[in-house]
């Protein structure tokens, strides 16, 4: 008789622990209907919360009695997805010339140093130039004689007696004499070395009395107002890059600063051998804070396809995936699932059948069931992220796997 009343006992824990399963536990119904007792534990009354839809945020509070449910929300609103396009690049001045000499000789002065600002025409250097201004002279001797002649010749021809071969002649020796005089002075100015462009001059590398010849380098040039900067992307990105796009840049160097830029130019074609497009982009150094050469991580933004955006806290999760509780405009509660698309600081962009404007749970979410009715004692405008929150691109709903834990 002991383990016929050990038994009874046993039945009698094994239906209350049951009973205490079913009405705390609304995740549970779907195991007691497999098991065949959720259907007469209804029957005889129990006190079972309704677990519709996979329940997710509980019932209301056993004995709790009726009444609507307290809770804050958050009206949905609708912002642009922002994907983000990474690449390096280095950057260059927007003009850059080496100076070099045009000609061989001795370098008489500079009268630059290095580090000056130079403006377009200045003289950097000079090459010794005595024999180019002797033929100068030469050259303005020459033209004043065949002038002279000329007038001569003019004023005999006034009175006729000037032949048509004196005539020629004096024209001919007036127009070599002009020649001779603009070859003298092209002789004398190859030896100024002068900017092609107004700049900063880098490391002056010679000094005065040096032997230069063409290849020697005099010094770097660089008008770094505005920068550029070349980097490719991918093929797939063509026609959704143009110019005037805006650029995130910052130095590789100093990572936290930012740094304006835009899309200044694309490339006709794409590269067969790397299936990539060059783009050209232009960075502000207006502040004269950045050098060409220096690497730069680029940042393109593409503004991708609207979806709704919530507060993180309204997300909620049980084995089913994630969700949300939507509020109808009778104020009552339903589950709506959610796939998240893109995370931010402040929101949570999703994918999701919810409508601009409507109502999203943010407290209270343990307490509601779907078709519970609620109160809504707070409700707060929709989250309108800025395009800088921008965390993570998810290319897989991380979040609906039941084994992970929710990282909101």
């Amino acid at each position: 008789m002991k383990w016929i009343k050990l038994l009874t006992v046993c039945l009698v824990l094994t239906a209350g622990a049951l009973a205490g399963w079913a009405a705390f536990l609304p995740a549970a119904h779907p195991v007691l209907e497999r098991m065949g007792v959720l259907a007469p534990m209804r029957a005889i009354g129990l006190p079972i919360a309704d677990a519709e839809n996979g329940g997710g945020g509980g019932g209301p509070p056993f004995g709790g009695g009726g009444g609507d449910v307290r809770v804050v929300a958050q009206e949905v609103g609708y912002v642009d997805a922002d994907d983000r396009l990474g690449a390096i690049g280095t950057a260059e001045a927007r003009r850059s010339v080496t100076l070099r000499p045009e000609v061989s000789g001795r370098l008489e002065e500079v009268f630059v140093a290095s580090g000056d600002w130079v403006e377009v025409g200045q003289i950097v250097a000079q090459l010794d130039s005595a024999a180019q201004d002797l033929a100068l002279e030469r050259a303005q001797l020459a033209m004043a004689d065949a002038q002279v002649r000329a007038d001569r010749v003019a004023r005999l021809r006034e009175s006729g007696t000037a032949t048509e071969v004196q005539i020629q002649d004096a024209d001919l020796a007036l127009n070599q004499a002009q020649l001779d005089l603009r070859d003298a002075e092209f002789e004398l100015g190859r030896r100024q070395i002068t900017a092609p462009v107004s700049g900063w001059i880098g490391i002056v590398s010679v000094e005065a009395g040096n032997q230069v010849g063409t290849e020697t380098e005099i010094a770097r040039l660089d008008d770094r107002s505005l920068l550029r900067v070349e980097f490719n992307v991918p093929e797939r990105f063509v026609g959704l890059i143009g110019p005037g796009d805006p650029l995130e840049v910052s130095p590789l160097s100093r990572p936290m600063e930012q740094v304006e830029g835009q899309i200044r130019a694309v490339d006709a074609r794409v590269d067969q051998t790397s299936r990539t497009l060059r783009i050209q982009g232009e960075i502000d150094n207006s502040d004269d804070r950045l050098r060409p050469g220096m690497a730069f991580l680029i940042t393109v933004l593409l503004p991708g396809e609207r979806y709704p955006a919530v507060d993180p806290l309204s997300i909620q999760w049980d084995r089913r995936g994630s969700f949300v509780w939507a509020l109808d405009e009778e104020d009552t509660a339903q589950r709506v699932a959610i796939e998240i698309v893109q995370r931010r600081d402040d929101a949570v962009l999703l994918r999701a059948e919810l409508d601009e404007g409507q109502r999203v749970v943010l407290e209270g979410v343990q307490n509601l069931r779907p078709g519970a009715s609620v109160s809504v004692d707070e409700l707060i405008a929709p989250a309108e992220p800025g395009e800088g929150d921008l965390l993570t691109r998810r290319t897989e709903p991380e979040a609906d796997d039941p084994e992970q834990a929710p990282d909101i």
